[in-house]
C-alpha cells in the first residue's frame, strides 16, 4: 500500500507489491477514504482494566535524558485513536525466568508486565545514531520519508512470545514472517543468535506475526504471499526523529473484537492489484464479511502501529501503553521519543469465496475484525540506525536496501 494512498493522495506513489497507490488511479476518492478507515480501526486499542501498576525504572533517572521530545505539543493525545476496541490481553500464567537458552529443556521465558530498556544499550545506540554521517543522496530520490522490510511466510504455530511468553500452544494459531526461529520461547536475545529471516533486508531479524486466515469451505489456511513491513513517519516533519530500539514488542489490533465487517466497514480485508478497481470487492461472501475480488485483484489488509515511544519500557501489561500515536506532528509528553512507525501491508494470494474465511482468533464469527498484528522488532543496529537517519530524517524514499532510485 502507497504511503500517499492516505496522506499525499496527488502524489505519485512508488513501486511495490500490493500499493494502493496504484489501486486508486481513477478511484482515488474511494480508495483513500477506505485506507484510512482500515488503518484506524486496524491500529486501535485502549488499556487493559486492571492492569499493573507500572513500576519506576531502576535507573528512571536516565530514562528519558535520550529521548527527544517534540516541541509544540499543543494537541490532545491518547496511547490509542478513538473507537479503540479492548486490547488483548496477556497470558494470566507467567512463567518464572531461566538463564538456559531457548534451545535448552528448560527454556527461558521472556518477563512479563513493564520490561524495562537497557539504558546502557539505548544509549549506546543513540550515541551512534548522532554520531552517524547522512549519506549521499542520489538524483531523484522521493521524498517520502520511509524505508522497509519485504517478508515471505515462514511457519505457522499457536505461540505468542509476546501475550503468552513460553507457553507453546497457548494462542490461537498465528503466521509468521520475519524470523524463521521465533516461537513461544522466543526472547530478544534469541533474535540476535538466531537470524536465519524471510525478509529482505537480511538485517531485519524482526518476528513479525498475524492470526492465520482460514478459507471457510475447506478449513485450509491462507497464507499470505507478501508481507510488507513499512517503517515511517506520518508526521510532517523529523524533528526529534529516533531509531527503533531492539527488543520493542508492540501490538495493533484488538484480537478481541467480533463484530461483523460488511461493505464499507472500517476494519474489512479489501481488494487491492496494479491497476483501479473496487476496494469493497465486486461481491460479498454469504454473510457479508468477506470481499469477492475482481480481475487481478487479491485480497489485502493493512496495519498500522504507534510512533511514539515512553523512552523508558520495551513491552507493557497489555502490550500497548508502553507506546502511543503522535498527533499535531509532536509526540505526547508520556511518549516523547518519535520512533518509526510501525506499517503491515499485507497481501494474500485469495480472490475471496461465497464461503468466505476466518480468522484464527474468530472461527465463530468469521468476521475480519479480529485482525491484529504482533511486532518483536530486533534490527542489525547499524542499519536501523542508518535506515531512520537517512530515509525518515531527511525524509527520503528508501527501499529494503537504501535510498530508493
Amino acid at each position: 500500500m502507497s504511503y500517499t494512498s492516505f496522506r499525499e493522495p496527488d502524489a505519485a506513489p512508488p513501486p511495490g507489491p500490493g500499493l494502493l497507490g496504484r489501486l486508486v488511479r481513477g478511484r482515488r476518492g474511494v480508495a483513500v477514504g477506505v485506507a484510512v478507515g482500515v488503518i484506524v480501526v486496524a491500529a486501535a486499542g485502549v488499556y487493559l482494566a486492571g492492569a499493573a501498576a507500572e513500576p519506576e525504572p531502576s535507573s528512571a533517572g536516565n530514562a528519558l535524558e535520550y529521548a527527544s521530545p517534540s516541541a509544540g505539543q499543543t494537541e490532545s493525545f491518547s496511547a490509542s485513536p478513538p473507537g479503540s476496541g479492548s486490547a488483548e490481553p496477556s497470558a494470566t500464567a507467567t512463567p518464572s525466568a531461566s538463564a538456559a537458552p531457548s534451545a535448552a529443556a528448560t527454556p527461558k521465558v521472556s518477563a512479563g508486565g513493564w520490561i524495562p530498556v537497557d539504558h546502557a544499550a539505548w544509549k549506546a545506540q543513540v550515541d551512534a545514531y548522532k554520531a552517524l554521517a547522512i549519506d549521499p543522496v542520489p538524483a531523484g530520490v522521493g521524498n517520502l520519508p520511509e524505508f522497509r522490510a519485504d517478508c515471505q511466510y515462514s511457519h505457522s504455530l499457536p505461540d505468542d512470545p509476546i501475550v503468552a511468553p513460553g507457553l507453546p500452544g497457548a494462542s490461537h494459531m498465528h503466521s509468521f514472517v520475519g524470523n524463521k526461529a521465533a516461537d513461544a520461547h522466543t526472547v530478544a536475545e534469541d533474535l540476535t543468535k538466531f537470524t536465519a529471516t524471510t525478509c529482505k533486508p537480511v538485517q531485519d531479524h524482526s518476528a513479525y506475526w498475524v492470526p492465520t486466515l482460514y478459507d471457510n469451505a475447506t478449513g485450509r489456511p491462507v497464507e499470505t504471499t507478501g508481507f510488507r513491513v513499512y517503517y515511517r513517519s506520518f508526521m510532517n516533519n523529523s524533528t526529534g526523529q529516533m531509531p527503533m530500539p531492539n527488543g520493542l514488542r508492540m501490538i495493533a489490533g484488538d484480537a478481541k473484537k467480533k463484530q461483523p465487517t460488511p461493505r464499507g466497514a472500517t476494519g474489512q480485508f479489501y481488494c487491492a492489484f496494479y491497476g483501479p478497481g473496487d476496494l469493497d470487492g465486486v461481491a460479498r461472501s454469504a454473510n457479508g464479511n468477506w470481499p469477492i475480488c475482481g480481475g487481478n485483484a487479491t485480497l489485502h489488509f493493512m496495519m498500522q502501529f504507534p510512533d511514539c515511544w515512553d523512552g523508558k519500557h520495551l513491552d507493557s501489561p497489555n502490550h500497548k501503553d508502553h507506546v502511543a500515536f503522535g498527533a499535531g506532528n509532536a509526540c505526547p509528553p508520556s511518549h516523547p521519543v518519535k520512533i518509526p512507525a510501525i506499517t503491515f501491508d499485507i497481501q494474500y494470494g485469495a480472490k475471496g469465496t461465497p464461503e468466505g474465511y476466518y480468522l484464527s482468533s474468530d472461527k465463530q464469527g468469521k468476521s475480519a475484525s479480529s485482525m491484529h498484528g504482533d511486532a518483536f522488532v530486533m534490527w542489525d543496529a547499524d542499519t536501523m540506525n542508518k535506515r531512520t537517519k537517512n530515509c525518515i530524517l531527511q525524509r527520503r524514499t528508501c527501499d529494503n536496501y537504501g535510498y530508493q532510485r
